[in-house]
């Protein structure tokens, strides 16, 4: 697990390099190469993980200087793929040299062979073909921006924005508000895109300018099928351990990212099966009883599966320092209060290992979301009576917002509107008053996603938000966050519920065999029920939270957001964010939109009036 860079027809050097450096402490390089008469230059920062020694060092380059590749991630299946290539000469056993020969005999079209979680750049300077591609979720972040008559590429925007300086996107900023992440291709930046998840960027470099062309490498939703309810269990079994025993590829130690919840502690107990050792596990609690604290679960659940456990705890000045240090290191605003606990137990887990497996990615094809059985239930009332009891529950203040946002979101006449409803951080009303601006992007973005990947074919709306959601925020909300986060303490963390074959059978599956009415994540349930005792099983869904519903009633959070004089208080109106503020006073506080405004907050502190083109707001 590492970091790229890269350019074309653009000087980059140590210096930019270094600023990605956290990605891969362990050892890095830079090599150009002219094709086409084009200047080609491939940068890598290394993790060492899996072939420690000089032959897996980067950037790699095939033996008759042909074919450079620099690589970002793991292919689990990488073993595999050189069975594939008979006749094929290796000088090491890293997966970085099994894609760099599957890359120059098979073009893009070994893309869709590799299992794994990927970032790459691979020039074949003979041909004058540059391939640049991003794994099928999304795991792991690839940023590029054209320059007209050159191109960069980066793991990270920082290197990017060091060499070609980009202004805010205003725009982006309603959709990011409205949705609480930005779908690729876009940033909050008005010229930096980010790769989308499943494609690969094409550049042909005999060309007079340089124009990036974009294509998908991965099927679309897969067809499905309806086998019996055992069977899909046991089968399901066997793909789940088969992802877990491939993903602890490599030659230094493994651990696990424990919750009191079922997902980790599967991919734990999995874990444990296959490691010749007793594997660390890590769990973040809080400084003071909270109703988010997973602490107690997590240590009997260590203590039942035979786990070496290690805790680190948190307070509210943790909490705000740490939000500072997140954007930062995330690049990107976000509104999920988990990013918090994950800097602090990623910084925990990185000074024992380098390699954390993880129990993310399995809510969205599995069907662990409220959300999911909102639509589900949602289906049950009549959806010309769902507005007037929407608005009966506001009225009442029932729920606080999640059953009116369900009732809202089932009374919406289309998919497009219902899925829309259900994303929605902040409403077009909220973004106008905060903005001055008008979402007009989230809509496009949306039904781009349902369109393009066949989603718009499952007839049942849950099935298809949870199809959607895999291929959306998944990438660009909690992955981003959970890879800028570990690499930025130098750890690598892969998900084993997100592992290509397990995912492509759970999705093909009836949703009935996913999700009920009542419960979500059957299917994983009872499998789990053959491997953990059922203590675990029992335990209610809590989620990875923070005990946010009291930290965001102190008065230094609204002093933040309210300050005049501040580059936040130029780009989003104090009297919109001080109604938002007194409406959390009085009620449940809206954590989400709290926690975005902060986010943006110190996203506009630390960008600066040098990189961040600031007009001020619309007022009245």
């Amino acid at each position: 697990m590492c970091g790229i860079l890269g350019a074309v027809n653009v000087t980059l050097g140590q210096r930019e390099l270094d600023l990605i450096r956290h990605r891969g402490p362990d050892a890095g390089g830079l090599v150009s190469v002219t094709s086409c008469g084009k200047t080609v230059t491939l940068a890598h920062r290394r993790l060492s993980i899996l072939d420690l020694s000089p032959t897996g060092a980067q950037p790699m380059s095939s033996p008759d200087g042909r074919y450079v590749l620099s690589f970002n991630g793991e292919v689990y299946n990488h073993a595999d793929l050189r069975r594939e290539m008979p006749g094929q000469a290796f000088a090491g056993h890293s997966d970085t040299e099994t894609v760099l020969h599957a890359l120059a005999r098979w073009g893009a079209a070994a893309l869709p062979r590799f299992n794994g979680i990927f970032a790459l750049a691979f020039l074949d300077a003979v041909e004058g073909r540059l391939l640049l591609a991003r794994d099928p979720f999304g795991v792991k972040p690839l940023y590029h921006v054209s320059t007209g008559d050159g191109l960069l590429f980066s793991s990270e925007i920082r290197p990017l924005l060091a060499l070609r300086p980009d202004t805010l996107d205003r725009q982006r900023l309603a959709q990011l508000l409205r949705l609480r992440f930005i779908p690729s291709p876009g940033t909050l930046w008005t010229d930096t895109r980010k790769t989308r998840p499943a494609h690969y960027i094409e550049v042909d470099l005999s060309l007079p300018r340089i124009s990036p062309v974009e294509r998908p490498f991965a099927p679309p939703v897969p067809p499905r099928q309806d086998i019996p309810l055992s069977d899909a269990v046991a089968r399901f079994g066997r793909l789940m351990e088969a992802a877990v025993a491939r993903q602890l590829m490599s030659d230094v130690e493994v651990g696990v990212l424990l919750s009191g919840g079922l997902d980790s502690a599967l991919v734990a107990a999995l874990a444990a099966r296959h490691l010749g050792y007793r594997p660390k596990a890590f769990t973040v609690g809080f400084d003071r009883p909270s109703a988010a604290d997973e602490t107690g679960d997590a240590a009997r659940t260590a203590a039942l599966l035979g786990l070496d456990h290690h805790v680190v705890r948190i307070g509210l000045d943790d909490f705000l320092d740490a939000v500072r240090r997140c954007v930062d290191a995330v690049e990107e605003p976000v509104a999920t209060t988990s990013v918090v606990p994950m800097d602090h137990l990623s910084r925990l887990a990185a000074s024992h290992v380098k390699v954390v497996l993880s129990g993310q990615g399995a809510d969205e094809p599995l069907g662990g979301y409220g959300r999911y059985r909102g639509l589900l239930l949602g289906s049950l009332v009549p959806r010309r009576a769902a507005a007037p009891a929407a608005s009966l529950a506001r009225a009442a203040g029932l729920s606080g917002r999640r059953l009116e946002r369900a009732l809202t979101t089932w009374a919406a006449p289309t998919r497009l509107d219902r899925f829309l409803g259900a994303y929605t951080v902040f409403s077009p009303e909220e973004i106008r008053r905060l903005t001055g601006v008008e979402d007009t992007l989230s809509a496009p973005a949306v039904a781009s996603v349902l369109e393009g990947s066949g989603i718009d074919s499952i007839p049942d709306d849950a099935a298809a938000m949870m199809s959607a959601d895999l291929r959306l925020d998944l990438a660009d909300d909690l992955l981003l966050y959970t890879d800028k986060i570990t690499m930025q303490h130098s750890l690598e963390c892969r998900v084993p519920m997100l592992d290509l074959p397990l995912v492509e059978f759970a999705e093909s599956l009836p949703r009935r065999h996913r999700i009920g009415f009542l419960q979500g994540k059957l299917l994983l349930r009872r499998f789990a029920e053959s491997i953990l005792p059922g203590e675990i099983l029992r335990r209610p869904k809590k989620g990875f939270e923070s005990p946010t519903r009291e930290w965001f009633h102190d008065r230094r959070v609204a002093d933040l957001l309210t300050s005049p004089g501040t580059r936040f208080s130029s780009v989003v109106d104090g009297r919109a964010v001080a109604s938002i503020l007194r409406l959390g006073s009085k009620g449940p506080v809206r954590e989400r939109e709290t926690m975005l405004l902060l986010n943006l907050y110190f996203w506009l502190e630390r960008n600066g009036w040098s990189s961040v083109e600031v007009k001020h707001v619309v007022r009245g």
